[in-house]
């Protein structure tokens, strides 16, 4: 036989293998969004009048090294996305899912074996030849292509793009892991200088209400105050007292989920304010974007719809199982007694065998393959719906939280400068005599409330204008 017709087998399993382009995966329609058109209209700069940034970039435009100011801030984002042990998980996620899919795509080329075997083997007596020996040998070489499935009705295409689309859903599951782990420290960073700044107001509560317990002692000693300020004075003292060294302990567990998210320890010690209003004010003011702006940014929203394209193109796969599968094995090589003359004129070998399987009966297993395979898609269209409510969600929360916060901080800025004042007024009424050690006392338990709450309000503003920025799809730069 001539050598084209000896490659003419091998060269009907590619041509069968470009033939087959067949699928029978259901026309792929992204689900309308359940979501209204605009965020609700109580919260400023909502939809498409929406208040530009400073900069005039959108969130997701707006890298996390521009949107934090603090350098220590960054510096400790910047470890957690070389150390947080979550998004190691996540990386390598996307390893496994890579490999999956080179796995599955492989399916759809043929592959092609080189091998070479030599055989020695003694028949029985009643086989062997009069006057010969009963050993024999021989030897073969050359290249074959095993059981290669033509995939006319698209069952392995189907199987290669589901592997596919889960490869990219992982992707897009780290770019999720990566922006919420950005917002997660910052948020525990700006919590931790929080207590910090709660914990340093207490101490320094406590330290005047200690001079003022030591000045109402010695008062008592020469009759010039009563046994009852003494006690008033100690229990407001020993307040201050219990309550910095609870900031204090919730301030350690602060720093210690802050290096658990980082997943080192902290390069240099905590130190610094909490975030200023002018700092919190640059952060607030990221554009909001529409909401069509989250289906294609957010990735946790693309990573949904990447799963609903793979359940769509299973069902592909599940409905090609109800049809014959068709399989070529080809071979080509040489075949000889001796391994000297293996390649001699006359050894040449080839074998073309094409294999049809046809379902007859399989107890429904296909049958309740194809319903899983349905379900499955159902599940991942509701999975995508909710992704998409989530985040819209997400976002109108936190558009109402820039709403109402500036005016609530500053609502409780004027109050805590209204106890200031009462208390500076109450302590010049006392020392003429007309106020009483009650109402001082009073006045400061009153002042000492209100800066508390004066720097829960601004840690809330501050949380919520990271939110707003995760919610838009910042954080990925």
């Amino acid at each position: 036989m001539t050598k084209p017709a000896m490659i003419k087998p091998v060269l009907s399993v590619l041509a069968a293998a470009v033939l087959s382009a067949c699928s029978l995966a259901p026309t792929y329609q992204l689900p309308a969004a359940p979501v209204a058109g605009d965020f609700p209209v109580n919260a400023p700069g909502a939809g498409a009048a929406a208040a530009p940034a400073a900069d005039g970039k959108a969130a997701v435009d707006t890298g996390w090294r521009d949107f934090f100011a603090d350098d220590r801030l960054r510096s400790l984002i910047a470890t957690a996305l070389g150390n947080n042990r979550d998004l190691r998980t996540a990386a390598l996620r996307i390893e496994e899912a890579r490999a999956a899919y080179n796995i599955t795509r492989a399916d759809r080329l043929p592959s092609v074996n080189a091998g070479l075997t030599g055989t020695r083997a003694r028949g029985a007596d009643f086989r062997n030849t009069p006057g010969q020996g009963g050993v024999g040998e021989y030897y073969d070489a050359g290249i074959s292509i095993p059981a290669f499935e033509l995939d006319f009705f698209g069952r392995v295409r189907n199987l290669s793009a589901a592997a596919l689309s889960s490869y990219l859903a992982t992707d897009e599951a780290r770019r999720a892991a990566q922006i919420s782990t950005v917002a997660e420290v910052a948020k525990a960073y700006f919590t931790e200088r929080a207590y910090a700044e709660q914990q340093r107001i207490a101490q320094a509560t406590y330290e005047a209400r200690r001079r003022t317990y030591d000045l109402t002692r010695q008062r008592l000693e020469v009759g010039a105050s009563s046994l009852l300020d003494l006690r008033l004075n100690e229990t407001l003292m020993e307040t201050a007292r219990a309550q910095a060294l609870a900031l204090a302990r919730q301030r350690a567990q602060a720093e210690n989920a802050l290096t658990l998210l980082v997943g080192a320890p902290p390069a240099q010690a905590a130190s610094g304010p909490m975030a200023d209003d002018r700092q919190i004010d640059a952060m607030s003011a990221v554009p909001a974007g529409l909401p069509s702006d989250l289906l294609t940014r957010r990735p946790d929203i693309r990573a949904a719809e990447q799963r609903l394209r793979a359940a769509n193109a299973n069902i592909g796969a599940a409905r090609a199982a109800f049809f014959p599968r068709i399989s070529l094995t080809a071979a080509l090589g040489s075949s000889s007694p001796e391994f000297s003359g293996l390649f001699d004129s006359g050894t040449k070998t080839w074998s073309f065998v094409p294999q049809l399987a046809v379902p007859i009966f399989d107890a429904g297993r296909n049958r309740a393959n194809l319903n899983l395979a349905e379900v499955r898609k159902d599940i991942a269209v509701a999975d995508y719906e909710r992704t998409i409510q989530v985040a819209f969600r997400e976002v109108a929360d936190a558009l109402a939280a820039r709403s109402y916060l500036a005016d609530q901080v500053a609502a409780q800025r004027a109050i805590q400068e209204a106890q200031a004042e009462r208390l500076r007024l109450l302590q010049l009424r006392f020392e003429n005599g007309v106020a009483s050690t009650l109402d001082v006392l009073d006045a400061q338990r009153e002042l000492f409330d209100a800066e508390q709450q004066l720097v829960q309000a601004r840690l809330l503003r501050t949380t919520s204008a990271i939110d707003l920025y995760r919610a838009l799809g910042g954080g990925l730069q």
